[in-house]
């Protein structure tokens, strides 16, 4: 090998205080995983001497512990985007120690291309393999790799042995051009490809190669429940039902999911169901029950950014790649995320809420409104171009102390103009041309549970006869009131 093969250790001596530094993958699935640990500790060694050292970490999605949890936890993060999911993260930036700025995914490729963040210093790619000519062979997850690849200044890759070089010709790396040269982008099925099997690199930038052979570690789903099954199976029976109406054609459309165990049980409900033919998914994450059902036959083909499996799993799709290889396609998230494409596709979209109100809108990610969780991710990205727009969550939470359908949310990520449709295991609110009034109506009676059912009727009667009936000093008595007794169920109307 051409390149400088050296420990974390060595490379992390690249990093300079103030650097702006792209991090591959999305969620731990290839994410880089020994040089930012390295980082870290050189960082606590700094401070040690009495000397700043902060970075700026740009990323496609969360990524694992070995990332943001070691920076975080050596105090090395200045400023932070778009996304995260660890909580000693969450915590620093809640107290305001990391400056961070939540945004839509699909924008974030495009945005460090246009200079709104500055130059890029450092890029930090996991790899499967590479060769003399910069042709890297990327891992399990790809992100913003190739736009942080393009700009970087220095190019870092972990190069780990754990990602078979046979996973060549899984990715399909694309960067669109820049305003005003713009095309379309040339996908119009879910099988298409429109770039390049490998990622193409300058190969005087890559300053160190380290040798990894680490798996992303990623931690299998909680078990379904008896709420969240009944959530994936009314999500399936309303898709169902739409598939029997006509309104979605007799081929059925791609699915897209979101991350976690209401999109695991959603995606076995649909599974499941007869009445939906075998269907393929345009999304983000593709996650164990993805393969699942592609094993059984349910699932034909799945586009995504990044593959976030359990280690099981992630094993037995590399000992069977040829069956994998075909029906898998990675994705940059610029691409996978693209309003383009998903409205060309006509994607059917399904979002997980944090929160929600009566009259459509919701809050993907913040609780009482101030404490960030986790980030919008690339919900707002599906959400506003779908073909149909669905939010789920649970009717309670904290055993009925916290009710998720409220008057008003604490903060909004996605309006009542974007959302088509509710479901909680409680039942489903179709909200399709209805207005502000028969939205809520739907609402409390079909997904809101019975021990808050009248505590939301009351509060539609405190309003006159107004397009959205509110009533201002009110709107937030529930918050309020979880904020002072723990319950939201003692709420009072005043």
């Amino acid at each position: 090998m051409a390149y400088n093969v050296m420990t974390a250790d060595e490379a992390a001596r690249f990093f300079k205080n103030g650097d702006n530094v792209g991090f591959s993958g999305f969620t731990a699935a290839g994410a880089p995983k020994v040089v930012p640990t390295a980082v870290a500790k050189m960082a606590e060694e700094e401070h040690a001497k009495g000397n700043e050292f902060k970075i700026n970490i740009f990323t496609g999605a969360s990524t694992g512990d070995a990332l943001d949890g070691a920076l975080t936890r050596a105090n090395a993060v200045n400023f932070r985007t778009p996304y995260q999911s660890n909580k000693d993260l969450r915590n620093s930036l809640n107290a305001q120690d990391i400056h961070y700025a939540d945004m839509h995914l699909s924008q974030l490729g495009q945005d460090l291309r246009y200079g709104f963040y500055g130059k890029v210093n450092m890029a930090v790619i996991e790899a499967a393999d590479i060769n003399e000519e910069g042709e890297i062979i990327l891992t399990s997850g790809v992100g913003i790799t190739p736009t942080i690849a393009l700009l970087a200044d220095k190019i870092i890759i972990e190069l780990n042995s754990k990602h078979p070089k046979e996973i060549r010709g899984m990715h399909d790396i694309y960067v669109p051009n820049d305003p005003p040269y713009r095309k379309e982008i040339p996908i119009y099925t879910v099988k298409d490809r429109a770039g390049s099997p490998v990622l193409k690199v300058d190969p005087k930038k890559i300053v160190a190669v380290v040798e990894t052979n680490l798996s992303n570690k990623v931690e299998g789903f909680t078990p379904i429940d008896e709420v969240t099954a009944k959530i994936g199976e009314n999500v399936a029976a309303f898709l169902a039902d739409q598939l029997k109406k006509g309104i979605i054609p007799k081929e059925f459309l791609p699915i897209q999911s979101g991350v976690g165990n209401v999109a695991n049980a959603v995606l076995g409900s649909l599974g499941k169901n007869k009445d939906i033919p075998a269907f393929t998914m345009y999304t983000e994450v593709i996650q164990d029950a993805v393969i699942d059902l592609m094993k059984e036959g349910r699932i034909s083909f799945a586009s995504g950014c990044s593959l976030t499996l359990s280690d099981p799993v992630m094993d037995e799709v590399y000992d069977n790649l040829p069956f994998f290889k075909e029906r898998l396609i990675l994705r940059p998230i610029e691409i996978s995320n693209n309003p383009e494409i998903i409205r060309r596709l006509g994607l059917l979209t399904i979002n997980t809420a944090l929160e929600a109100d009566i009259f459509g809108n919701i809050n993907s990610t913040h609780v009482l409104g101030t404490k960030m969780m986790n980030g919008i991710g690339g919900s707002g990205d599906f959400t506003r171009n779908a073909y149909i727009s669905i939010f789920t969550c649970p009717s309670i939470q904290k055993d009925g102390k916290i009710s998720p359908i409220v008057p008003m949310v604490s903060h909004t990520d996605h309006s009542e103009h974007s959302v088509k449709v509710l479901i909680t295991e409680q039942g489903i609110a179709d909200l399709r041309g209805k207005s502000p009034i028969q939205r809520a109506e739907t609402i409390i009676e079909n997904c809101v549970h019975p021990y808050y059912k009248e505590l939301l009727w009351d509060y539609l009667k405190l309003s006159k006869k107004l397009h959205t009936p509110h009533t201002l000093n009110a709107a937030f008595a529930m918050h309020n009131e979880f904020a002072k007794s723990g319950d939201m169920r003692n709420t009072k109307w005043e």
